[in-house]
C-alpha cells in the first residue's frame, strides 16, 4: 500500500526546480507566442486606463487635425495642408498603436490567452 504523504517524483512542476531564482510575475510571458505579459492588478488597471486615454485623445485629436487640414474635406489638392494631415496621420497611427500594445497585458487571475491549446472548448 502507497502512503499519501509521501512526495510523488512524477509529477514535475512547469516552472523550474526550486534551485531556480522565481521571477516576479511582472516579467512573465506567457501565451503561446509569448506575446501577453502578466502583470499585478494595479499595474494592469493603471496601463489599460491611461493607455485607453492616450489612445482615445490621440484618435480624437488625429481626425481634428486631419478635419483642418483638409477644410473639411473641400479643399482643393492645393489647399490642402501637408504638415496637418501628415500630424493627424500620425496621431491616429500612434494611438492606435499604443491601445494595440496595451491589450498584450493581463493579470494573474484572468483567462488563457486565445492562443492556447488547452483549454477544452465548452460550446457544444
Amino acid at each position: 500500500m502507497v502512503s499519501d504523504d509521501t512526495p510523488d517524483d512524477d509529477d514535475s512542476d512547469s516552472t523550474g526546480s526550486d534551485d531556480d531564482p522565481r521571477v516576479s510575475d511582472a516579467e512573465v510571458a506567457v501565451g503561446a507566442s509569448g506575446r501577453d505579459i502578466v502583470v499585478p492588478l494595479r499595474l494592469y488597471k493603471t496601463v489599460t486606463v491611461f493607455s485607453t486615454l492616450i489612445a482615445i485623445v490621440s484618435i480624437l485629436g488625429g481626425f481634428v487635425l486631419l478635419d483642418r487640414g483638409t477644410q473639411r474635406s473641400t479643399a482643393s489638392p492645393e489647399d490642402v495642408n501637408l504638415l496637418l494631415v501628415a500630424i493627424g496621420l500620425a496621431l491616429i497611427v500612434g494611438g492606435s498603436a499604443v491601445y494595440a500594445f496595451s491589450t498584450r497585458f493581463r493579470t494573474a487571475g484572468m483567462g488563457k490567452s486565445k492562443d492556447d491549446t488547452d483549454e477544452d472548448s465548452d460550446n457544444g
